[in-house]
């Protein structure tokens, strides 16, 4: 389906639905960040996001939230992800849950699976999002990840980033 068609279904659905060109973008929102991460590919990644993002992986990491910008969180993920032989965030089942102009939240589930030589640490759970339409993109200016399950060796999340500091 074009864009253009996207856009026509849009401004005729009903008020009260998510209209076809807001799903289609906060997906690629979503999608950026998640495959530009895996893919090293930081533009992709800042380009999905506000200018200042909260994060929240207190579910996992216990700790606090965090705000910062995206150029600080993608200095925070490059010390990590490429320190992996390879990662794989798969995020699915993106649903927008609200819709109110400017403002979105959405919800998606994911597997992220992590490789060092044969070593797997694999979690799975839910991302929630909240988005504001900025120009012509939904950008994220939060995300909260839940996690619900995991598998493996959460140690080589240690080795990947000493990976990445041996190769500076």
């Amino acid at each position: 389906m074009s864009l253009k068609l996207i856009t026509a279904v849009a401004t005729t659905t009903l008020a009260g639905t998510i209209a076809l060109a807001d799903q289609a973008e906060i997906n690629r929102s979503i999608t950026d960040i998640a495959a530009g991460a895996d893919r090293h590919q930081w533009d992709r990644v800042r380009d999905a996001f506000a200018d200042t993002v909260t994060t929240d992986y207190t579910s996992l990491w216990g700790g606090e939230p965090s705000t910062q910008t995206p150029d600080e969180l993608i200095h925070a993920w490059s010390a990590l992800l490429p320190g992996f032989d390879s990662t794989h965030h798969m995020v699915t089942n993106e649903t927008v849950t609200s819709l109110n102009g400017n403002l979105a939240t959405a919800e998606a589930d994911f597997t992220a699976t992590h490789r060092i030589k044969d070593e797997l640490w694999t979690l799975g759970g839910r991302y929630t999002y909240k988005l504001e339409h900025n120009g012509d993109r939904w950008l994220v200016t939060s995300l909260t990840m839940t996690a619900l399950w995991e598998t493996g060796d959460r140690g080589l999340v240690g080795i990947a980033v000493e990976r990445v500091a041996a190769s500076q």
